[in-house]
């Protein structure tokens, strides 16, 4: 299966999107209420129709930056939220991706690419994190599918990936997920370690 751009797009409009909850979930909005330095440098890539970005920049987040390989989402963002400036809207691919967050934000992006790519992920956001950097979010804790996505894994796997890179704060079954996805999500913070080669 050829997850690019043209098979997301064409996801988008046919309404294929079950993972979209049509609104920023409960888990993001309350770790985003915690934050008090409007002024970090987030991404979230795979952002889908980019729900979490509209909320943080409505609440006064500015360096707000969003990465998905189809145009579809980001035009969708762009309609809800024409404030969030257009060079802060990448249409790519998130493996491409250069630059230096202080907070990377996993919201349904690491179930939609190939498991195959998952080591890399773990590796591509390290890279981009900035010394401490966090990467927080959801992660789904369920089998799911194995031959489209969303992909399904478990925190046995997750670890493999993560423990090698990153520092767990937390790494826990989710205790306010939205109802459809109870009892089925970890929430992860994790901190950027300082890799000695």
């Amino acid at each position: 299966m050829n997850l690019d751009a043209n098979f997301w797009t064409k996801r988008y409009r046919d309404g294929s999107t079950g993972w979209d909850a049509g609104a920023i979930t409960t888990p993001l909005k309350a770790y985003f209420d915690q934050l008090t330095d409007k002024q970090i440098q987030i991404l979230i890539p795979g952002a889908g129709n980019g729900y979490e970005a509209e909320y943080l920049f409505k609440a006064g987040f500015q360096n707000v930056f969003v990465i998905d390989l189809s145009c579809e989402p980001l035009n969708n963002l762009r309609q809800r939220a024409p404030e969030v400036p257009q060079e802060q809207l990448i249409e790519g691919d998130f493996f491409d991706h250069n630059g230096q967050y202080d907070l990377i934000v996993e919201q349904t992006f690491f179930c939609a690419i190939d498991p195959s790519l998952r080591q890399w992920y773990a590796e591509k956001v390290h890279g981009l994190l900035k010394p401490g950097g966090k990467l927080v979010g959801v992660l789904f804790d369920d089998p799911l599918n194995s031959d489209r996505p969303p992909f399904g894994g478990n925190a046995a796997e997750y670890r493999v990936y993560f423990e090698p890179l990153f520092d767990f704060k937390v790494f826990e079954t989710c205790y306010n997920s939205i109802p459809p996805r109870a009892g089925r999500e970890l929430f992860i913070h994790l901190t950027k370690k300082k890799i000695i080669s």
